[in-house]
């Protein structure tokens, strides 16, 4: 129960006290009156007054508690339209909103369409209405419709401005209720409530509210008009980069065009610079004397294009002088004079040398995930889908467990782990670790690998790790629910995976220890090992730490007590 009911609990609880009292005063004014006496005057009218009182003050507090209640739903439907651009979204939301809050039977949202036309976009009905719109006012639309004005009638039966309406005679309809709907300044539909059984179901405070979800309801409309211009206006400008894109790719394509008798006639500087030859050396030349060997499908596009009229693409890797195998993309195509007679062919030609190799050179570097540090990668790859023993410092960050926030909302609980995430990945990578991976809240960051050799790994990941309770801090602002566990030990690292996909990794004892730290971890510690200490302090990088001896624990896996520290700054 809510507070404002507890109040009104306690009120009905205090009438039912006046009015016993009261019963209770009459009872004594009886025996005084018998033995002479009587009350002070106005005592007992000042008690009948009381529980009418009381009933008042319940009415009160129940009318403030439905209107916080309309305005908390008000509230939310403002949030979804700043969150959503889907307007249908919006639409559903506002209008059961507005029918659980208006006591309203059938609620309907009609928009014009571009002839004028009232068409139903939404409709919803309480479950004792009949399904169907036939039974919708079309005379009290109208008039809101050309006056812009709302329409409330508590008796539409009564009410001489709709009485004359077929549909209020048909149906019977009582309670009415009916908004325009303003869009960029204009009428562009409205909102229609109704009840049949009930007269007095509006009031002015539902007037007010309908009023204010027909304004958000524009809102949201607005916003799906205008987010989908943009979209367009997106597509328009991409189509249009991508046409200037393939002008410009066709101006730095090697473009040569021959005669009848296949002798060169326009050779531009890209096809110069691709096949080794100088214009002047190529200019009333042979084709076959500037072009290198490219094979039979390479004579049999000539032919296509010169005797069939048919465009050929093809592909070939020849050997240029001074560049060696190079990879070229041609396409052949009839040259046509004015009156559609073929005197030879243009070809464009395109080196896809460069792009070969960075797409190969791109293939290897998907299978690692650490950026910035290619020039250890050869070293990597050469261990195969084996491993070597190293000495690593393993960092486990446990973001939070965001679940446990019951007032926040699943995109919201997403956006706060991805702001998290974040920080954990720009400060490992500023420290020149390795994300090795991401387990939901959890991250596994290691230091010293073949990736990122660091002589003071240890020093490195703690502090990364006091920097993100930093960071931690300012995010939850003093509420930061993080937990990191530190250990540095021996580990196997290599590859994992397959032939076509690998991934770098770490195993070993010392990598689930420092995952067992972080678990046993509170909210909001730092958990290192002794040996994570040790490390620190023969790299003499421990004067500015400041650790503090946590009673041992035992950890899954392990049959002794592990030493920890928690580690703060000094």
């Amino acid at each position: 129960m809510t507070a404002l009911g507890d109040t009104i609990e306690q009120i009905q609880q205090l009438r039912q006290d006046a009015r016993e009292a009261l019963e209770a005063l009459e009872r004594q004014q009886n025996l005084l009156r018998l033995r002479g006496g009587d009350f002070q005057p106005g005592l007992l009218e000042l008690a009948h007054t009381l529980p009418a009182e009381f009933e008042a003050a319940a009415l009160r507090i129940r009318d403030s508690e439905q209107e916080i209640t309309q305005l908390r739903a008000l509230a939310e439907t403002t949030a979804l339209i700043n969150s959503s651009f889907d307007p249908d979204e919006v639409l559903e939301s506002a209008m059961d909103a507005v029918v659980r809050l208006t006591a309203a039977g059938r609620a309907y949202l009609l928009l014009q369409d571009a002839l004028g036309q009232l068409n139903v976009r939404l409709a919803r009905r309480r479950d004792d209405e009949a399904d169907g719109d036939e039974g919708v006012s079309r005379t009290v639309l109208q008039q809101v419709i050309a006056s812009g004005e709302a329409l409330l009638t508590d008796n539409a039966t009564e009410d001489a401005r709709v009485s004359g309406s077929d549909t209020v005679g048909r149906y019977g309809l009582r309670s009415i209720l009916c908004v325009p709907l303003r869009i960029k300044g204009q009428v562009g539909g409205a909102i229609y409530v109704d009840n049949r059984f009930r007269s007095g179901v509006f009031t002015e405070r539902e007037l007010h509210l309908l009023n204010a979800f027909a304004n958000q309801i524009a809102i949201a409309l607005e916003n799906a008009r205008l987010f989908e211009t943009v979209q367009t206006s997106l597509r328009e400008i991409a189509q249009a980069s991508e046409l200037m894109r393939n002008v410009f790719s066709s101006i730095a394509s090697g473009v040569i065009t021959t005669d009848s008798r296949d002798m060169i006639t326009a050779y531009n500087a890209a096809a110069a610079a691709i096949l080794q030859v100088p214009p002047e050396q190529a200019f009333e030349r042979p084709l076959r004397a500037v072009l290198p060997l490219m094979g039979a499908s390479f004579e049999d596009a000539l032919v296509a294009a010169q005797i069939d009229n048919q465009s050929v693409a093809l592909e070939s890797e020849p050997d240029i002088p001074n560049r060696g195998r190079i990879a070229l993309q041609l396409k052949i195509s009839p040259l046509k004079t004015a009156d559609g007679a073929t005197e030879g062919v243009a070809m464009v030609l395109d080196d896809l040398t460069a792009q070969r190799e960075r797409a190969q050179t791109l293939d290897l570097l998907r299978r690692y995930l650490p950026p910035g540090m290619v020039e250890n990668i050869d070293h990597i790859a050469q261990l195969g889908l084996g491993g070597e023993r190293r000495e690593v410092t393993c960092l486990f960050i446990d973001v939070g467990d965001l679940e446990t926030m019951e007032d926040v909302r699943p995109a919201q609980k997403m956006d706060l782990l991805n702001v998290r995430l974040d920080a954990v990945t720009t400060l490992v990578h500023q420290a020149g670790g390795v994300i090795d991976k991401y387990i939901g809240n959890d991250v596994m960051a290691l230091f010293n690998t073949q990736l990122n050799p660091q002589p003071a790994h240890a020093r490195l990941a703690v502090e990364t790790a006091l920097l993100l309770r930093d960071q931690f801090i300012a995010v939850d602002g003093g509420r930061a629910h993080y937990r990191i566990g530190i250990h540095t030990g021996i580990a196997t690292l290599g590859n994992v995976g397959g032939i076509q996909r690998q991934s770098f990794t770490a195993l070993g004892d010392s990598i689930n220890l420092a995952k067992r730290l972080q678990e046993n971890a509170h909210s909001a510690q730092i958990i290192v090992s002794e040996a994570t200490l040790d490390s620190i302090a023969a790299d003499g990088g421990i004067a500015d730490l400041r650790f503090h001896e946590l009673e041992p624990i035992m950890v899954k896996g392990r049959h002794q007590a592990t030493q920890v520290y928690e580690v703060f700054r000094a």
